[in-house]
């Protein structure tokens, strides 16, 4: 087998975001024996842990490795909040990398909480603009203004993207459209959420609604994200990176299995990336391994452990 190598830079991140990462490189070791994808992993400091000791959380030579690759595995990491510390090593990533469409698939998974039985969206999130360009300044003392930017070529843009996940003709005539207000939309994500395939929102209002679809299908622990560009891809899971539970081997990886599954669609790997979500589906369906999430007693390790065995099992 001679498949093409695929270089993947690894942030495995701050707090349970080492732990999660190296769940999903169990699974990723398990696609390799199984396919002919090679995936060359790079692994590279970035996140809270690291400013102190280079004085930012992206530091130049995790950069330069970064863009050496083809994709970007990132694990959770933390954000400082005090004035004049580092934007998110994410929101860096996404304006130094162009990937202006967030991509946030929620679905209903096997023996995991969910709203309605039958909830399969995505959520199409334009990344680049509105309040995250962080044009905020004090006009006079008491008064602050924060400029919410939104260009007509960023959202043409992330129209065209949102058409192309739905893989329809040139002029997209089989499409159904519907015009929703934010508040009207997060109030039917309730009502109905079953009826919602893809859904196209700004940047902030993305950012609420994705949150809000993951509540819907089993919360955080189990939804993933792609940040995508015409060049690139950056893949992490929604949640953050849960601090209390550090080193603890607790949480739920499935996320940041998800990311990479949605990592190796990202690189045309489309027979690795169903390989990854037959096996993750198989063992949330058979129930015998759940973290404590999903009312089990199993460690992070278990659950990708759990999920690669199920690839080498389906060969």
């Amino acid at each position: 087998m001679t498949g093409k190598t695929h270089k993947i830079a690894v942030l495995p991140g701050d707090g349970i975001g080492p732990e999660v990462v190296e769940a999903t490189r169990t699974v990723l070791n398990a696609v390799q024996k199984v396919t002919d994808v090679k995936l060359e992993m790079l692994e590279g400091e970035a996140g809270l842990e690291v400013i102190s000791k280079y004085g930012t959380n992206l530091p130049p030579k995790t950069v330069d490795m970064i863009m050496k690759t083809d994709a970007c595995l990132k694990g959770p990491m933390t954000t400082p909040e005090e004035p004049g510390s580092p934007r998110s090593v994410a929101v860096t990533l996404r304006f130094m990398f162009d990937l202006y469409a967030n991509m946030r698939p929620a679905r209903t998974l096997p023996n995991v909480p969910s709203l309605k039985p039958n909830i399969d969206m995505i959520v199409i999130r334009e990344n680049t603009e509105d309040l995250y360009v962080g044009k905020e300044f004090e006009v006079v003392p008491g008064i602050a203004v924060a400029l919410k930017i939104n260009t007509t070529r960023a959202s043409e843009r992330i129209a065209k993207f949102a058409f192309n996940v739905l893989n329809v003709g040139k002029n997209y005539p089989e499409v159904e459209l519907e015009d929703i207000h934010v508040d009207a939309a997060t109030m039917q994500f309730i009502r109905r959420p079953e009826s919602f395939d893809v859904v196209v929102a700004t940047n902030l209002y993305g950012d609420i609604l994705t949150d809000e679809a993951a509540a819907l299908v089993g919360g955080l622990g189990v939804a993933a994200g792609g940040n995508i560009g015409d060049h690139y891809g950056m893949f992490e899971p929604a949640g953050g990176s849960a601090p209390k539970y550090t080193g603890q081997n607790k949480v739920n990886p499935i996320a940041m299995i998800e990311a990479s599954r949605m990592m190796l669609d990202f690189l045309e790997e489309p027979e690795a990336a169903t390989k990854v979500e037959r096996a993750t589906m198989k063992v949330l369906e058979e129930g015998k391994v759940l973290t404590f999430d999903l009312g089990g007693t199993a460690k992070t390790s278990d659950m990708g452990n759990a999920v690669a065995q199920k690839i080498l099992d389906f060969h």
